[in-house]
């Protein structure tokens, strides 16, 4: 994100449960909690997929892509499993 962006303080009232989860999760990637909340945050909000992209998830899970069996998108796991030969 370009650091030109305003930005706003805001508050959120959150278990503390999820806090720790979260402290963890960004030490792990080794980011500032407000950094890797924000970076969540915006790929919740911003990378939905288009009408195209799903169209073609369609495909793949209906098998119609690769005359196999069908694609899991329950999971990269999932997938990558799926698509083994």
């Amino acid at each position: 994100m370009d650091i030109a962006v305003p930005k706003k303080n805001q508050s959120f009232r959150l278990p503390v449960e999820l806090i720790e989860r979260l402290r963890q999760l960004a030490k792990r990637e080794n980011r500032s909690l407000n950094n890797f909340v924000e970076t969540v945050l915006l790929e919740a909000a911003y990378c939905e997929p288009n009408d195209v992209t799903l169209a073609a998830m369609k495909e793949a899970q209906n098998g119609k892509l690769r005359n196999t069996t069908p694609l899991d998108l329950s999971s990269i796991e999932a997938m990558e499993r799926s698509m083994e030969l």
